[in-house]
This record gives C-alpha cells, structure tokens and sequence, in this order.
C-alpha cells in the first residue's frame, strides 16, 4: 500500500483524538473510584488495544502492573467466528484486581472467551473498560462495564485498530472505505 492509496482509504474521521482523550481522563476516573488506591492488573489484548492500554493507564493514580494477551478471531474486516488464545497471562490471577482494556467489542466472542479464561483464575475483581462498543453487532450475551464511545456498524480504524495492520498509528478512529 503506497502513501496515497493510504491516505486516500479513509472516508471520514468518526471520533477525534481531542475526544478520545477527554474520555481517557473519565475512564481514569472510573477505575481510581472502583479501586480506591487498591492495585489493579491492567490486560490488554494485542494487538488492538496496545494504544488504549497505554493512554488508560497514563489516567489512572492507582498502582497498576500491565500484562497481555493476544487472540484472534478476524481475517482482514470479517470476523472468522473462532477465538484462538495465541499468548496467555503467566501469573496467579488470583492476587489480582483485574481489569481488561479492550480496543473494540464487535460480535463480543472474544471478549466473552477472554473474559471466562480470566474469571476461571479467580481474581480478587474483574472488571471490562472498552475504547469502543457496537451493540448492534453483538452475538452474544455480554455486559461491559464501562465504555468509552458506542458506534454503528462500520468498520473503524485507527488509535490501535487495524486493517491488514495498516492504519494503528493514527491519533483518532476513521471508517476506511
């Protein structure tokens, strides 16, 4: 993909990095006041989230240690319907106030794989902070607790999100067309 075709992919930009970031700010927020100064395990999942995962826990005063996890479950802009678990946590979970950073909860499978892999570990807590939801795509029953922005149906890049892993250096999310 040559700097034109790249530039010239993206339809419009759907959520600005100014926005984005005030979010960050009530995110912070949210986990200081659920933890009250109480350590947290903060787990990403790779490769999305490596952007949100970082800005969330620069808004957080609460100790945090950061883990990963990787899964996957889409080829280009389709979701495949499996979730493969490709790098797993190392550590007792049950010591732990965790809390997952998700980049974007479409069909809401791997989430859900990811989250019952977690609470099988018996953490202390568990709790789900997502940048982005779709609702209108989700295939299964699950609840987040808290998120940063809900949006239709569109396939968005950007701010960690991919396409082919172009497009996770931009500062805002975009719909590529």
């Amino acid at each position: 993909m040559d700097k034109e075709e790249y530039i010239n992919s993206i339809k419009r930009v759907i959520i600005s990095s100014e926005e984005i970031q005030k979010k960050l700010i009530d995110a912070g927020k949210y986990i200081d006041n659920l933890y009250d100064g109480k350590p947290i395990l903060l787990v990403g999942i790779l490769n999305g989230c490596f952007v949100f995962l970082a800005d969330v826990a620069r808004n957080v005063s609460v100790p945090c240690e950061i883990a990963f996890m990787a899964a996957k479950s889409y080829f280009g802009t389709e979701s495949t319907g499996e979730v493969q678990i490709t790098m797993d946590i190392d550590r007792d979970l049950s010591k732990y106030h965790v809390v997952i950073a998700e980049d974007i909860i479409d069909t809401g499978r791997t989430l859900k794989v990811i989250h019952r892999i977690l609470k099988e570990r018996n953490p202390v807590s568990l709790h789900v902070v997502t940048l982005l939801d779709k609702p209108s795509r989700r295939e299964v029953n699950f609840t987040v607790d808290y998120t940063l922005f809900e949006i239709p149906d569109t396939f968005v890049v950007g701010y960690g999100l991919d396409y082919n892993d172009y497009y996770r250096n931009l500062p805002y999310i975009a719909e590529i067309g």
